[in-house]
Formats: C-alpha cells, structure tokens, sequence
C-alpha cells in the first residue's frame, strides 16, 4: 500500500439496496427510524435511502408514501448526506419520460431531502443523463453519473477512460463505478481505477455485490488504486447479493493509510439494531439462504444473480427447466446481436426473455416482445456496438431506427399526468408517484383516502351520532 494518506468514504447502503438486494425491497420505514439517530453520528460520506425499488415497493407492498418516507428519514439524519439511485431519462420506472417530468421529479427530491443524485443508464448512454445533471445542479444536488460495469469486446480501457471524461464533460460532480453483477475482479479494478483517475480528477465511488465472492478483495485493490468511496451494507444485510459489510472494511483499513476515521462501536450499535430484523427475515422466508452465499455462475455466464432467478422463472413457467443450460449459452448471443448492452435494468431482463423464447421457439426472433422491439428502435438509446442488422430486419422489417436522444421524440408530459391524478392529489408530489406507477399509486392513493376517513370516524361525536366536518 502507498504512503499517501487517503481517508476512504464509506456509502452505507441498508436502507436502500442492501434491503433491496436480499429482501426484496420490503424492509419498512418503523424498522429504519430508531437507529436513524445512532447512523447520524457515524460520519459516513452518505447514506442511500431512496430511489431504485424502494420507490415501487412503498407504494405496492408497504403502503407507504415514499415521499414521507424520504422526509422522515430527512429528519433522522440531519447531518448526513442522504442518497437516491436514479435510472435517467427513465427516472424510477421501465420507459422513458418527458424532460418536464424528470426536471420536476429531480427538484422534488431534492426539495424533500436528498443530497445526491447517483444517475445512471442501462446502455450507459450519456444523453440519456444530460437532462437530470442539469437539473440537479439547477437545485444545488450533487450529481453522480454511474457507469454500468460491463465485459465484452466493446468495454475496453479506452473504452471507460471515453466514458470517465464524457462524464466530466457533462458537469457531474462525481463518477461511480457501478458493478451490479459482481463481475469486477480485483486486479481488473485496479487497473480500471488508475485508468480513469489518468484521465479526470472528479472523485470515483466504487459499488459491486458480494454475489461471486470477490467483492472486498475487489475493493482493497481499487482502494490502492485511488478510488474515494466504497458502498458497504451494515452486516446484518451484507454479502450474498448485497454489498460487503461496512464494519470489516471499516476494520480493514483501520490503522492503513487508508483508514476511514469511522468508530466501529457505532457501527457495532447499527448492526446490533438490524441483527433481530434479519432473524425475523430468515425466519419468516423472506430472506433466504440461497442469496447468501457464492453464486459462481455470476462469473461463469456474467448473469445478473436477479436476471438468473427471473430465466429460472420463466422456463419453470413452461414446464422448461431443462433448457437452462440451452438458455444461458443463448444470452451472450443475443447479446451481441443486440449491440452488446450492459445487463442492467431493463437490458438484462430484454436480453434474458430473449434468450428464453429463442430456445423455446427452435427458431431465433420468431417471436419478439415490445421491449426489445423498442430497443431496436433505438427507443432506450444507442449501444456501444451496432445492433445486427439481419434481426432488425427481422423483428421490425421495414423501420428505420431512431438516431437521436429518445427524450427528443416526447411531448411535455406533465401536464396530462396532473390531469388524470387531480381527484387524488393531496401533495404536489402525488402526481410524480402517479407518472411512474400509474395503477399502482392509484390503488395506494385508495388506501390512503380509507385510512384517512376511517382516522376521521373515529373522531365522530359519539354523543349525538354527529360526524366532524
């Protein structure tokens, strides 16, 4: 290790994706707001606590309004930085959105609490990026563009040093490297960090998951090679396809010329909170064991370990399970024909169902689903390589692709989702979750008003049978 002194950040990730990889995103606001107190006098660099699932979660599974969400947990950690995940042009949702309603989306969330924007794309094109950095500088946020982490023949050094200054040259404040499959072996990744610190001085954040096993020998070495933040999860929700675990790399580095100044006695409190939550978890199946461990077909296939279970699924379905090895060889044909996209979301889950129907056809692109129609059309953006032309011809015959940014093509859309959300709106901040969840925030927008009137009866004047007014 060198001699320089460079105290690592640390991100911690339980309340967002620690929960949201091994629990499906179901951990409730009550479980978070008595340790919020202890978290805040941590000093880690952020916390990330909204955006991703948890969004989608909230209002499906929890009945909870993610905006209070984000205020209370606002109001636990007033002097720490609270952080969200946030997939572009697409905001928190599968499709692309007019530039009015990530522009609002953007300064509400800022508005109601968060720090800092953590923006990336699946196809890790950067005009689909350009529109939230403007916003987020506009409302004085810290906006960090994440880079998909990929391998392919595309992906070379060259490739993410492009990519690192591209980042620069559309005003970020800070570059992550966001390694969603756990693919990131230690050598390559300090060979990735030292590339891009040559070509740019923003600070680089370094995320993985420990699925294949790698992922704190991945970040001791993208430690020595510079890189300023690491993502850990408080160890109760660490490991498996979580993040490593924030009190052993804090650990780890104590005493190094890299240590992160955090006091492991708080850390240990943290945990010690969390601890009787992972047990219920265990207990009641929600958490399982087989997320736990090592997934070495992560390496041996770069699948996404949510991807795998969803092809599983699926195949199951069809009473197929025995075309798994068929599909998995598949993938990285499908793949490459589709111009070489990282496997992230909503890519993985277009090349995976792909992949499932060309095995179960007998015939390749016989049959295609409006997602990977769209992404043909170039309606997600331009991949790193060309899209083969023979099965564009194929699944959409006789159109020409999009070249621009798909945002371009969008009308302004906020008007009509203000329209179409007037009965229910209580806050300005209802018609965003009615934008990117439709059915789903409306369903929530019916429970609330239950609630809200049944609170109201229980007021009533029991006297002379009068309700309140």
């Amino acid at each position: 290790m060198s001699d320089i002194k460079k105290k690592v950040g640390i991100t911690e990730t339980i309340l967002r994706d620690a929960h949201q990889s091994l629990i499906a995103t179901r951990m409730p606001i009550e479980q978070m707001l008595p340790i919020l107190d202890t978290m805040d006098k941590v000093g880690y660099h952020s916390v990330e606590c909204w955006g991703g699932a948890t969004f989608d979660s909230c209002l499906r599974f929890l009945k909870e309004d993610p905006w209070e969400r984000l205020r209370k947990i606002r109001k636990g950690l007033p002097n720490t930085k609270l952080q969200m995940l946030f997939r572009g042009q697409n905001i928190l949702g599968y499709s692309h959105y007019a530039d009015d309603v990530v522009e609002y989306f953007v300064q509400k969330s800022i508005a109601n609490g968060i720090d800092v924007i953590r923006i990336f794309d699946c196809l890790n094109d950067l005009r689909n990026l350009e529109t939230c950095v403007n916003a987020c500088k506009k409302e004085k946020g810290h906006a960090q563009i994440a880079l998909s982490y990929t391998l392919g023949d595309a992906y070379t050094m060259d490739y993410w040093k492009k990519m690192a200054k591209g980042i620069e040259n559309l005003g970020a404040d800070s570059i992550c490297i966001k390694d969603m499959a756990g693919l990131l072996l230690p050598k390559e990744a300090y060979d990735l960090v030292t590339a891009m610190k040559s070509v740019t001085d923003l600070p680089i954040q370094l995320h993985t998951h420990y699925t294949s096993g790698v992922a704190s020998m991945t970040y001791l070495k993208a430690i020595e090679a510079g890189v300023d933040v690491i993502d850990c999860a408080s160890s109760p929700l660490a490991m498996g396809t979580s993040q490593p675990a924030t009190e052993v790399m804090v650990a780890a580095l104590q005493g190094t010329p890299y240590d992160t100044g955090l006091d492991l006695n708080l850390l240990i409190k943290v945990a010690e909170h969390f601890q009787p939550y992972r047990e219920e978890c265990l207990k009641s199946g929600l958490l399982s064991t087989k997320v736990l461990g090592v997934n070495i077909n992560t390496l041996k296939y770069q699948v996404p370990g949510g991807m795998l279970s969803n092809m599983i699924k699926q195949l199951d379905e069809q009473g197929k399970g025995d075309k798994l090895m068929e599909v998995l060889e598949e993938v990285p044909r499908v793949r490459k024909d589709f111009g070489e996209p990282p496997l992230v979301t909503p890519s993985s889950q277009i090349v995976g169902t792909q992949a499932v129907m060309n095995v179960l056809m007998g015939e390749r692109y016989k049959v295609a689903t409006g997602q990977t129609k769209d992404l043909l059309r170039g309606k997600y953006g331009q991949t790193e390589k060309p899209i083969n032309p023979e099965v564009i011809a194929k699944i959409i015959p006789g159109e020409t692709p999009i070249t621009c940014r798909p945002a371009d093509l969008l009308e302004p859309q906020l008007p009509q989702f203000e329209k179409e959300c007037a009965q229910w709106k209580q806050q300005p901040e209802d018609v965003l979750s009615y934008a990117l969840f439709p059915q789903v925030a409306t369903e929530f927008f019916k429970y609330r008003k239950a609630q809200q009137e049944k609170v109201d009866l229980g007021k009533a004047d029991t006297k002379n049978g009068a309700y309140p007014v």
